[in-house]
């Protein structure tokens, strides 16, 4: 037997032990713990099978979240409720709850042990962003479809984390919610940041708290990017608005700033010889729409704005359908993206 397989094995013959250490917020209730969450949070929705058979449906030590439909083993328990990233400090920490001695000698690694990033770093985006899961099934996909937003192929650089962090301020108690991640790279395709949208739990809107989107890490000048750019790409602000353009133009290849300033500082792949804004309708989408008119030029390279019926091209989208949407796109782009572009059937 596998030593990791025989450690869950173990934990499972003492499930109970395990919960009333490591889900101490919870309690008994005949057969199972209850809990609010995986991290130890109060409440019912989360369950622990305490007795069962060694493995397969039904086995002791085996969890679901009725809540988010997380679920798991005993050692995905000492993970969360730790916080642990590396899945060698979660052995370490399971064998130092059973009184197991490590089976091989120790070594003397050369590597450090894993830390704490900081708060808000790049290197804590990169954490987030591995932690989080494909969107295909999940929340993410339903808030998505909801926006009207069905063109999801090449959207790899969106995950979906079910239990996200958010604090409203440094004097509020955390909360956890689902959320959208999303990849944020510089033109090299090196990850440098991580953009949160806080969803409801149904995934039909953000979540009901105060600022459902944040940033992190190292920002300026990059992006979260949808396909490959080649000679010609967009460029927008939010991910709904660019995602939105992308359902009418699903093989351009397309970049959200995340905000009018970020937009205003994108730094171009240097294959770029034609670039759309995908323009919001305000104010401060008119000054990034200039102030990037400007760059771009400078570098030899062609701009044209995409300009919204209404607010942003989202709200275009559901209000009046991807066959408008294009329509309107078709009056705006240059001739041969029409047909490079937009089908001709649309």
């Amino acid at each position: 037997m596998h030593p990791v397989t025989e450690l869950a094995r173990r934990l499972a013959a003492q499930a109970e032990a395990v919960c009333r250490h490591y889900l101490s917020n919870g309690h008994r209730a005949g057969r199972y713990w209850l809990v609010g969450d995986v991290r130890n949070a109060p409440g019912r929705s989360m369950f622990v099978r305490l007795y069962g058979s060694e493995s397969g449906k039904g086995a002791a030590g085996k969890w679901t979240d009725a809540a988010t439909g997380e679920h798991g083993d005993l050692l995905d328990v000492i993970r969360e409720s730790y916080g642990l990233i590396d899945f060698k400090d979660v052995v370490d920490e399971a064998r130092t709850f059973l009184g197991v001695t490590h089976p091989e000698p120790k070594r003397i690694s050369l590597r450090p042990k894993s830390t704490p990033a900081p708060l808000g770093s790049p290197e804590a985006a990169r954490r987030l962003v591995a932690m989080a899961q494909p969107i295909s099934g999940t929340i993410v996909e339903i808030y998505l479809r909801n926006r009207g937003i069905t063109a999801l192929d090449g959207t790899d650089s969106l995950r979906f984390h079910p239990y996200c962090y958010y604090r409203p301020d440094m004097h509020s108690p955390t909360e956890a919610w689902p959320a959208m991640i999303a990849s944020v790279t510089d033109r090299n395709g090196r990850q440098t940041g991580a953009h949160r949208t806080w969803l409801n739990p149904s995934g039909t809107d953000k979540a009901p708290i105060d600022t459902p989107r944040r940033a992190m890490g190292d920002l300026l000048g990059h992006a979260v990017s949808f396909g490959r750019p080649s000679d010609v790409m967009a460029a927008g602000e939010g991910i709904e608005t660019v995602l939105s353009a992308r359902c009418a133009m699903p093989t351009m290849a397309m970049a959200a700033a995340l905000s009018a300033a970020h937009l205003s500082a994108f730094l171009f792949p240097t294959s770029v010889r034609r670039l759309y804004i995908v323009r919001d309708n305000d104010p401060a989408g008119d000054g990034a729409c200039d102030t990037l008119i400007e760059r771009a030029n400078a570098d030899g390279i062609e701009v044209i704005v995409l300009s919204p019926i209404l607010g942003d091209f989202n709200e275009d989208l559901r209000v009046f359908g991807v066959e408008a949407l294009q329509a309107n796109l078709r009056v705006q782009l240059a001739p041969q993206d029409v047909v490079r572009f937009i089908s001709p059937a649309a």
